[in-house]
């Protein structure tokens, strides 16, 4: 039986690996983004500010582009309009860390097919990126968003969940507790992890918040049926195929 999640690679409808372009001036966070994308077998091509993005565009025709919106020469949505004009058709998530209705209604006024705040999960953006991928026919992956595990199976686009073919139905952060244990089955995850990549923040040491949230998973997940939530004494917690 499986012990790593099934997903399929993400490519063109050739076959062909996607290309991106990511575009941000903060180089830590177009690194971090860069990498988890050739983590997913895409072509990256990076941007420190509008220019270079243009240019980059002409030179690489992305297939989807990754655009911070305050950057240090063009503004992010002048960029976004000389993309257009190159490809009106090419798929843009925005990047900010502007809070406001107005930024995100500017953004998708100007033609950004869709807006992430800073800060941001970078599976968060990954996921995202897919959707638009799949949405503007770039590619063609059936199955593609579901995790499996032994008989367990997590849908990351409609957050469907199903043990043995039975759905079970959980809130938005077991889904998020689940979904950051099946992405990493047999790997033994610490408290502090689950804090950081589960809530985004600590509780101040108060981790019997996740011991809580994993009893509320073991009781949808492994009632009734062999357990595949294990704890790990003075370790952490670690999600295995039932035997």
């Amino acid at each position: 039986m499986s012990t790593t999640p099934q997903r399929l690679m993400l490519t063109r409808t050739d076959g062909s690996p996607i290309s991106a372009l990511v575009v941000d001036d903060e180089a830590v966070l177009a690194e971090m983004v860069s990498m988890a994308l050739r983590y997913e077998g895409w072509t990256v091509t990076t941007a420190g500010d509008g220019a270079s993005a243009i240019a980059a565009a002409r030179e690489c025709r992305p297939d989807i582009v990754i655009l911070d919106v305050m950057l240090p020469d063009l503004s992010g949505l002048e960029v976004l309009l000389r993309l257009r004009k190159l490809n009106p058709a090419l798929p843009v998530l925005m990047l900010t860390a502007k809070d406001s209705v107005e930024d995100r209604i500017a953004g998708l006024t100007a033609g950004g097919d869709d807006y992430v705040t800073k800060p941001f999960s970078i599976e968060e953006v990954v996921l995202r990126l897919r959707a638009l991928l799949r949405r503007a026919g770039i590619t063609t992956d059936d199955g593609d968003s579901q995790l499996v595990v032994g008989d367990l199976v997590l849908d990351e686009d409609s957050h469907e969940v199903a043990r043995d073919g039975e759905s079970v139905t959980l809130t938005s952060t077991e889904f998020e507790l689940l979904r950051f244990l099946m992405h990493n089955p047999k790997r033994v995850l610490s408290k502090a992890q689950i804090l950081d990549r589960v809530w985004d923040y600590d509780f101040g040491g108060r981790s019997n918040i996740v011991e809580l949230y994993i009893s509320y998973l073991r009781r949808k997940i492994d009632d009734g049926r062999e357990p595949m939530i294990h704890t790990v004494r003075g370790a952490g917690y670690v999600l295995k195929p039932a035997r």
